[in-house]
């Protein structure tokens, strides 16, 4: 079993109470925000190293720097090797302030996206924009649909059934 396997196995416990997993995420939450505040502080500083050697800096354990890779892995410059890696793997925390301000956003972690260092990074006109092509990205938008008495959309002045409808 691999190290992310792991991670997910215990992260995801279907055996596991109500109750334990809420404490589980609970605790895992305040962990994550402790290393995105420390991340944010020096947003373009290049964060390298083993998964071990990250987990000791970050003052967390192996398997919860784990789920912090597969967590912020799809906002890095550069991806790590989340689904081989093990506690020896070279890493990086390299992301992409944009992708990971609209995926906390997507993940509806305010937790995270509201934290006061985002304010240093981007002003707050940058941060609405961000937040709100995140949240219109996975709107879906119908067309509406005509109906044969409405008026044409061609603009005739037409009823769609004695224009355009006509052909149809």
């Amino acid at each position: 079993m691999s190290i992310l396997e792991e991670w997910r196995s215990v992260a995801y416990n279907q055996e596991a109470t109500k109750g334990e997993i809420q404490r589980f995420w609970q605790r895992y939450f305040l962990l994550e925000k402790g290393v995105y505040e420390k991340l944010l502080d020096n947003p373009d500083e290049a964060v390298e190293g083993t998964v071990k050697e990250l987990a000791e800096r970050y003052g967390i354990t192996l398997m919860e720097m784990v789920g912090f890779l597969d967590g912020i892995n799809e906002s890095l410059v550069e991806a790590n090797p989340i689904e081989e890696m093990d506690e020896d793997t070279k890493v990086n925390l390299i992301f992409d302030k944009e992708k990971l301000y609209k995926n906390m956003v997507d993940a509806k972690a305010d937790w995270l996206y509201e934290l006061p260092q985002w304010e240093e990074i981007f002003d707050e006109d940058t941060r609405h924009r961000l937040y709100l092509e995140q949240k219109k990205s996975g709107t879906v938008i119908k067309e509406q649909k005509i109906y044969p008495n409405d008026p044409c959309p061609c603009g005739s002045g037409k009823k769609y059934k004695k224009c355009c409808g006509r052909n149809k």
